[in-house]
């Protein structure tokens, strides 16, 4: 790849009939993930290297059917463990619950629209009537229950699910042992269901065009998901919860391990530039600033090599990609 001013900040558009600009192609961990891993060959579960202890970490973890909590700096991998666990063990696609300040325990099992299905019975009748227009206007509940990421996960199966639970440090300081409730008894029940006369009803999965039959309102899973948890170690979480977790803390970064992320992503990179970026990036790290990695695979993508001449404005670049991100 070469640099190429493709915005000029003139606002002037192309000329009628010049072909327009094609933009570059992205970097490989930047493209859409059918065409990265068909295209690439750059899928995270492919160049992830595990660092010394974790691949014994994980092997725990699934011996004792535990969830894996990992913790470390944002950037350093923990969230690709579980799509190379994934990967090696056929287990399917990873299903995905990012945890916020707001987020509840209820919104990852499953989520039902109320109002949506009052709407929608209206529609179907005709001054408090059911229509009579020769087509099935029943109420249909199944249609208006989604399983969440967790939801999803405990359903029964021949094979467990792979569920990455991202930043649990974030959540609201009730939400790990709740957490820990439903995964001990392996299973919830959707009351909305549970109180519906129907007593087998087909509700719609986290996965994409997913549909699973539920019946009475319990799910019961069969096999415990393959579940890691991450965490950037922004607080200290109950004992209760810490003893039902394999524990993995991700040791500082080194050169020699920053170096075989950016080899695993862009492939043969030694050159001086490369060498520079990462000791810059280590010491920034060293230093007590927050960066990720992502910054470093960004720099080095984009200023090695003599891709940008002009010494000034490579500067410029690799101190907008690698300032702080504020807290670490």
């Amino acid at each position: 790849m070469s640099w190429t001013p493709y915005y000029r900040g003139t606002g002037v558009p192309p000329l009628h009939g010049v072909e327009l600009p094609k933009l570059p192609a992205p970097p490989p961990w930047r493209a859409p993930s059918r065409q990265q891993e068909a295209d690439s060959g750059k899928d995270p579960a492919t160049t992830y290297r595990p660092i010394p202890g974790l691949v014994d970490a994980v092997n725990a973890a699934l011996h004792l059917r535990r969830p894996l909590l990992l913790t470390g700096r944002a950037g350093s991998g923990k969230s690709t463990v579980i799509r190379q666990i994934a990967v090696e063990l056929g287990l399917g696609q990873v299903l995905h619950w990012h945890i916020t300040s707001r987020s509840t325990l209820a919104d990852a099992l499953y989520r039902y629209d109320a109002l949506g299905r009052i709407h929608a019975h209206n529609l179907h009748t005709v001054d408090g009537k059911i229509r009579t227009d020769g087509k099935d206007h029943g109420d249909d509940i199944g249609e208006f229950v989604q399983l969440g990421p967790l939801g999803t996960a405990l359903l029964p199966g021949d094979r467990p699910r792979a569920l990455l639970i991202d930043e649990v440090d974030k959540s609201d300081l009730d939400l790990p042992s709740d957490l820990l409730d439903v995964l001990e008894r392996g299973g919830f029940e959707i009351p909305e269901l549970a109180r519906h006369q129907k007593a087998q009803i087909t509700v719609r999965t986290a996965d994409k065009d997913g549909w699973h039959v539920i019946e009475r309102g319990w799910i019961q899973s069969t096999e415990f998901p393959v579940l890691v948890l991450t965490s950037n170690g922004e607080r200290d979480f109950p004992a209760p919860f810490l003893r039902r977790c394999i524990r993995f803390d991700m040791p500082p970064l080194t050169q020699e391990t920053l170096t075989d992320i950016v080899t695993a992503h862009l492939g043969d990179i030694e050159d001086s530039t490369t060498a520079t970026l990462v000791q810059d990036f280590l010491k920034k790290l060293n230093a007590g600033e927050y960066v990720a990695i992502d910054q470093l695979l960004n720099a080095v993508y984009l200023l090695r090599g003599g891709k940008i001449p002009d010494v000034d404005q490579r500067q410029s670049l690799k101190d907008m990609l690698l300032q702080g991100l504020g807290r670490g």
